[in-house]
């Protein structure tokens, strides 16, 4: 993902980001170095992607939400998190496209309060995630990632098997 980035007058310049990358798949000997959290495997988890977040200062990934569990590694550098729970996904005003039915459209660096009101008064939680912390992030809740420094984070999603009770 290329974005631009702002600097002042005439900065034309744009930021390269590797977001939700498969980089592990692509080098096994990185794999290597990763220990998958026996969070994961709770309950009958079962690791569904691993990804690689690197960039630099600045880059920010959209308030959304991922269909699975989720714990966020922080490997290097320093990342802001804000959550919002998933019930309150109207008022987080998520795109009608299908594609996007799990982004907002808010811009939470510039809140248009005129277009999204609802925002103003949503309670939320936030954190700072140093290196060598991790962060879960339940299925369908909300959550938007700013990098604080030059960053790199790895991002485990699994799911759980549902059992249905004996008859």
């Amino acid at each position: 993902m290329r974005k631009p980035i702002g600097g002042g007058k005439g900065s034309t310049g744009t930021v390269t980001y590797l977001a939700q990358h498969p980089l592990f798949e692509q080098i096994k000997e990185l794999h290597e170095d990763i220990m998958v959290p026996d969070y994961c495997y709770a309950g009958g988890g079962e690791l569904q992607s691993l990804n690689a977040w690197f960039g630099p200062h600045g880059t920010v990934t959209p308030l959304h939400h991922d269909p699975h569990h989720n714990i966020l590694a922080q490997v290097l550098g320093r990342k802001y998190i804000r959550l919002y729970p998933g019930s309150v996904s109207e008022d987080l005003y998520p795109h009608t496209e299908t594609m996007l039915s799990n982004t907002s459209q808010v811009d939470l660096d510039n809140i248009d309060m005129d277009e999204f009101p609802k925002v103003e008064n949503l309670d939320f939680m936030d954190c700072i995630l140093e290196e060598g912390d991790m962060l879960y992030i339940p299925p369908k809740w909300w959550h938007y990632v700013r990098s604080l420094s030059i960053s790199f984070s790895v991002s485990f999603w699994w799911r759980t098997t549902v059992i249905s009770p004996s008859v």
